[in-house]
Order: structure tokens, then C-alpha cells, then sequence
């Protein structure tokens, strides 16, 4: 059981001895077999219980119930979601301003499927149409136990594709967090991203089982793993991910993130962005280490996506292009690459399928400081010869591209990279081309 609040000293310092030690002699295979393990803050210990009552009828709304062992437990207790119990969720639940509590979850905690009532209930997170049935936040809140959050998604797919403007609840959203953990719990099907981490800092995640996969040909679209939206020092680790979208996302403002030892398996990969989708707004990504990953089936490994300066659509519920702002000091150090369709991206067209038009309207958006490390493995056919993507939309906007120990070959032995507006000289060696299949729609 982890009960932690993380120190933002020791996040800082934690990122800054990785970055110091990373040699390109370190072996890959002891790389991923050897995590440096991170030790944030404990709490103190709660002073007193409230079990959750739980009518265990998926006909009755328990919501009641929560906020009630949520209020009794707030300022020092701990609350306990009982083991073998069924808590059914119809109405929003505010457990934003907590402090100082531990939150037990043993039992499931299951969303219903309305859509009518959460179309209209739903918090508005006021960011990409996301919505999510709970919000949690506050000062030192730890979330553990061996349970089960349930957001009963397929209802949701299956609707979406006839419904694009659909606003799908993300299962777990953290907004406003400062110091806090969530860990050993189980999420399945969400209906959208997983969890959002929003306007939070000093958060650790760790040992977290998420699984989300359709039954039928509706897909179980944009159900990110972890996206992280204007917070700094989180932690993502030792966790396991199979979905249908981003394994990870730092998403516009995330600042000195460290995501380690992970098994994305059917992901959209561990991605930077996107940003630049708003004219009006400055997106920032900074100071992000990502190491020891496995990913497996997937359409990425490591990408960062973002917009051009001219209107794009990437899909009728997706639209953009034309934002400002940086990303700067990146890395992916230790990646296992296993059936994927491109190991490597880096785009400032995303969007907008057609290149050359692209470059005609280069990202006010730039990318520095960016380092692929010690990442090996597979690409399958999708884009073969081609195994990775790294196309600038002007020589002005990326530098400080590198590439070290890098080795991704197809299942036919071809290793051609995409390179365009980048500098050769710095990719250690990548087959670069000019010649492109394109970028990946996913």
C-alpha cells in the first residue's frame, strides 16, 4: 500500500541526477530491468475510519452515500470503500478542497452509463470536450486499494460514432491536487481518457491496472491512459496500460514529469502534445524524463504532436492549429518497442495531411532539447520501410534533436528514418530520408 505525498525537492532532484547519469554505454536490457525507484513524502497517519455505505444495487444511486464518508473522513481520516461491495454512481460527486485524507477503495466503484443525466451533469473540465463524472482535489488525498473503478464504456463508444459532439466522462480526474498519491487500484473501460491530471503538483501514481477494450467494431477511441494539463511534478510509474489512445500525454503547461517502468500495450504511445491547437494560448511543455517502457502494439513509441500555424482538422471533434509556445528538454531513455507502426515521431503538421502546404504556415510552436535514448525493437508493416517520423515544418523551429543507441528496425530489416527540416548531424546515425509514407493518422 503506497500513502504518499510527493515534494516537489525531490522531484527536481530526482530528474536532475537522471539526466546527469544517462551514458550511452549503460545496457539497454539492465536498463529496463533496473528502475530507480522514487521516494516522495509519507503522510501522517489518519486518526479516524468511515466505511461507505453501499446500497449494492446497481438500480440505486450511492453517490449520497460518498459524500457523506467523504465529509465525516475529510481533515485526517480514512475512508474505506468496502471489499466485495458494489458502489453504483448516477450524479457527479465534488470532492474537490480535501485535505488530509486517505480514500480505501476495495470494493467498485461503478459510473453508471446515462448519458442523458451526465450530458447534463457532468463537470466541464474546459479543455478538449472533456467532462468526468468526479473531480478530486485538495492537500495530501491518497487513493489506494486493490478495487475497481468501472465506467461501463462500451455503452459510450458504441454511441459516439453516431454522435461526435458525444462528451465522454473521463474516469478519473484529479483537478487542483497539491501533494497527493493514487495507487494499486484497477480503472476499466472508460468512456474517454482515464485520468486527468489538471492544475495539480506533487502527485505520484504508481501501480495502477488499466484496461479498456471494445467488444464489438466501435472502438474504444480517445481512452488516453494519463493526460497531464497545466500541472507540475507528477510521477507515473510501475504501472500497466491497454487502450486505445495514448498511453501518456502531456498535455499543454506540464512541467518536470517523471513516468517510468510501464507496459502500454495497444497505445497511441507516450506522447508530448498536442500543442499549439489554440491561436490565443501559449503551450509550454518542459523538463519531462520518461524511461523504462515497454510498448507493444501500438501506433507510436515516442512522438511529440503539434499544430501548424494555419487552421487544420484532424477530425470533425478535432480541430485547430495556429497556438504558440515551446517544448524543451524531453527524453525517452530506455523504450522496448514491440509491433508498432512508427517507433519515433516528431510532427508540426499534425492535422494537416498534405506537408508541403504544411511548411508553408511553419509552427509558431518550437521543439529543442529533445533526446531519443537507448530505444530498440520492431516496427510491423504499416509504414515499412519507414520506422520513425521526424518532420519539423521549418529548419527554424527544432533543434537540438538527438538520437543515441537508437535501433528500430521493420519485421524485413529496413530502418529508413523520415527526416525533414532536422539536423542529421546530431541523430547518431538514423538512416534518414526525405522520402515520406506520411504521418500517422492515429
Amino acid at each position: 500500500m503506497v500513502k504518499t505525498s510527493a515534494s516537489l525537492l525531490v522531484t527536481f532532484s530526482l530528474l536532475n541526477s537522471f539526466v546527469s547519469s544517462a551514458s550511452t554505454t549503460e545496457n539497454f536490457l539492465s536498463t529496463l530491468r533496473s528502475p530507480r525507484p522514487f521516494h516522495a513524502v509519507r503522510s501522517p497517519l489518519r486518526n479516524r475510519t468511515c466505511v461507505a455505505l453501499s446500497n449494492n444495487n446497481p438500480s440505486v444511486d450511492d453517490a449520497p452515500n460518498i459524500l457523506e464518508a467523504i465529509k465525516e473522513c475529510d481533515q485526517g481520516g480514512h475512508v474505506i470503500f468496502a471489499e466485495k461491495l458494489t458502489y453504483t454512481i448516477d450524479s457527479p460527486l465534488n470532492l474537490t478542497g480535501l485535505s488530509a485524507i486517505d480514500i480505501d477503495i476495495q470494493g467498485e466503484l461503478s459510473f453508471t452509463d446515462n448519458m442523458t443525466s451526465w450530458q447534463k451533469n457532468a463537470f466541464d473540465l474546459q479543455y478538449q470536450n472533456a467532462t468526468s463524472f468526479f473531480m478530486l482535489g485538495g492537500q495530501d488525498v491518497n487513493v489506494y486499494g486493490h478495487g475497481e473503478v468501472q465506467g461501463n464504456g462500451q455503452a459510450w463508444w458504441d454511441a459516439y460514432p453516431e454522435n461526435k459532439k458525444l462528451k465522454r466522462p473521463v474516469l478519473f480526474a484529479i483537478v487542483g491536487l497539491h501533494g497527493g498519491s493514487v495507487s494499486q487500484i484497477k480503472l476499466r473501460n472508460s468512456p474517454f481518457w482515464h485520468n486527468i491530471i489538471a492544475n495539480s503538483s506533487n502527485v505520484v501514481y504508481s501501480g495502477l491496472d488499466l484496461f479498456s477494450s471494445s467488444n464489438n467494431g466501435n472502438f474504444e477511441k480517445n481512452t488516453d491512459g494519463w493526460d497531464i494539463y497545466r500541472s507540475d511534478s507528477i510521477v507515473i510509474e510501475n504501472s500497466t496500460i491497454t487502450n486505445g489512445d495514448d498511453c501518456v500525454s502531456f498535455k499543454p503547461n506540464s512541467t518536470n514529469i517523471l513516468v517510468q517502468n510501464l507496459r502500454c500495450n495497444g497505445t497511441h504511445g507516450i506522447s508530448v502534445g498536442s500543442l499549439g491547437q489554440y491561436p490565443a494560448r501559449v503551450d509550454y511543455v518542459e523538463n519531462i524524463l520518461v524511461r523504462n517502457i515497454l510498448m507493444a502494439n501500438s501506433s507510436e513509441g515516442a512522438r511529440i504532436k503539434v499544430w501548424p500555424d494555419a487552421y487544420s482538422e484532424k477530425s470533425q471533434s478535432l480541430t485547430g492549429g495556429g497556438g504558440r509556445g515551446l517544448v524543451r528538454n524531453v527524453t525517452w531513455d530506455g523504450m522496448f518497442l514491440d509491433n508498432v507502426d512508427y517507433g519515433l515521431t516528431i510532427t508540426q503538421c499534425y492535422g494537416m495531411d498534405d506537408e508541403e502546404e504544411c511548411f508553408k504556415h511553419p509552427s509558431k510552436l518550437n521543439i529543442t532539447d529533445i533526446t531519443f535514448r537507448n530505444i530498440r525493437g520492431r516496427t510491423n508493416r504499416v509504414f515499412s520501410p519507414i520506422v520513425a517520423h521526424l518532420v519539423c515544418s521549418s529548419p527554424h523551429t527544432c533543434s537540438g534533436i538527438l538520437a543515441e543507441n537508437v535501433d528500430i528496425r521493420t519485421v524485413n530489416g529496413s530502418n529508413l528514418v523520415t527526416c525533414r527540416n532536422v539536423d542529421k548531424s546530431t541523430l547518431g546515425g538514423l538512416n534518414c530520408t526525405d522520402w515520406s509514407k506520411g504521418y500517422n493518422p492515429a
